[in-house]
């Protein structure tokens, strides 16, 4: 009798690394949780927020449903299921900026000057680009691991290392042809 319960538990757990091999997943639901749990308050009331959705089981739900689901739908689809987040964020300049991301890229709006940009991501071409609403611009769209094209103000295009150096040296470039605009 034990060696049927053994051997199907064997079972059930090869079959099920099957449908896992190379899962890690991102852990979307959980990185949630704790991203919310993080900005409840100062670092005490975190602690004690924390504790609360430890004790109520509220991480490991969120841990084994991602492990076990989402993780296992992610790793076959390719996309997390749980793609969309807000961020609040305060500019350099001051404004307050709300960003948008879901499947296919970021909505950023300027609280404070009330307009709002998109920026989009299209797999196929492997472009991101802007999108103010009237007019969508393209910015770079990816060569292989190491390179970029960037898309200058004139309408040419820049091959990019994707490398400190070539970031500067980009930025030089870039620099350069929107004073001479002005």
């Amino acid at each position: 009798m034990k060696k049927v319960y053994l051997s199907s538990a064997v079972a059930l757990l090869l079959a099920t690394s099957l449908f896992t091999t190379s899962c890690i997943g991102s852990f979307t639901l959980t990185r949630k949780v704790l991203a919310w749990n993080q900005n409840v308050g100062d670092k005490f009331v975190n602690e004690l927020v924390f504790l609360a959705l430890v004790i109520l089981p509220v991480y490991e739900i969120a841990t084994v449903a991602d492990a076990v689901i989402l993780n296992t739908i992610e790793f076959w689809g390719g996309d997390p299921i749980i793609a969309s987040s807000t961020r609040n964020v305060k500019g350099q300049n001051g404004d307050d900026y709300l960003v948008k991301c879901d499947a296919t890229g970021y909505t950023i709006t300027n609280e404070t000057a009330g307009t709002t940009m998109r920026l989009d991501y299209d797999k196929n071409g492997q472009t991101w680009s802007v999108n103010t609403g009237s007019e969508v611009y393209p910015l770079m769209s990816f060569v292989d691991d190491n390179h970029v094209n960037m898309y200058l103000p004139d309408g040419s295009m820049k091959l990019v290392e994707l490398s400190e150096a070539g970031t500067l040296a980009f930025q030089q470039v870039a620099s350069g042809m929107y004073t001479a605009q002005r």
